[in-house]
């Protein structure tokens, strides 16, 4: 696992210059994989076109597994562009924006620094961070690369997920700014690092669910491991 800063107190006060890269919709598509056909959105394109965002996602956009994706907790899927560098040099390719099925892809805005429950502008819509992205064996098809989810979340390069507060257009060029920072300081390296590493950590698990912005996946998988219940994701990563 990388260094990264895990704020749980008071968080650094820095300016956050965000900046919108790219807008990415896509339908699900079926792509065969080693003989087998596998239905998957992660396949995105750049937009440039006003869009309007209701509370489950972009016009045009749509999930193929509403299980594990979508759902008004994980409307719009976001990845800092800062990271497709390393990435580049890990998968040995040029990457171009949506490689990893987001929506936005956006710089300034980086996991250790952003907190859930962080509530944004974005263009006529009102957003919320909800929760970490927890990458699934699709990416790893997508790029033929089985532990690349793993990968994933050990750098802690995982993304994360906005909830629509207030529907409204997108028009390019797109801004958005900070309405309002989480008084929690729960940043997303921080809840990442619980959810996958520091799992028994009951203060740690303690104070994200004290996050009332938290989602309720996050939130109930939280809660059981409380219980003593360990939810079992590898399938998700895997796709077995």
């Amino acid at each position: 696992m990388n260094e990264m800063k895990l704020f749980i107190g008071e968080r650094e006060d820095r300016a956050m210059d965000i900046e919108i890269k790219s807008i990415n919709v896509g339908k699900p598509l079926t792509i065969t994989h080693k003989g087998k056909e596998i239905t998957t959105g992660i396949y995105k394109h750049q937009v440039d076109k006003p869009l309007f965002l209701s509370t489950l996602n972009f016009d045009g956009d749509a999930q193929a597994d509403l299980v594990h994706h979508g759902g008004v907790d994980k409307a719009v899927c976001v990845y800092s562009y800062e990271h497709y560098a390393y990435w580049e040099k890990e998968l040995n390719r040029e990457l171009t924006f949506g490689a990893f099925g987001e929506n936005l892809t956006v710089t300034g805005m980086l996991e250790d620094t952003i907190c859930i429950g962080d509530t944004y502008q974005l263009g006529e819509a009102i957003v919320q961070i909800s929760q970490p992205r927890q990458p699934c064996h699709k990416l790893a098809k997508k790029y033929d690369v089985i532990d690349l989810p793993i990968k994933f979340q050990n750098t802690g390069f995982t993304g994360f997920y906005f909830r629509v507060l207030k529907e409204g257009w997108v028009t390019q060029p797109v801004s958005m700014r900070l309405i309002e920072r989480s008084p929690k300081n729960v940043t997303v390296s921080f809840a990442n690092n619980t959810m996958h590493h520091d799992k028994q950590n009951i203060e740690a698990i303690q104070r994200i669910l004290d996050v009332e912005e938290l989602s309720g996946n996050w939130r109930k998988t939280f809660l059981k491991r409380l219980e003593g219940i360990e939810v079992d994701t590898s399938k998700r990563l895997t796709g077995d």
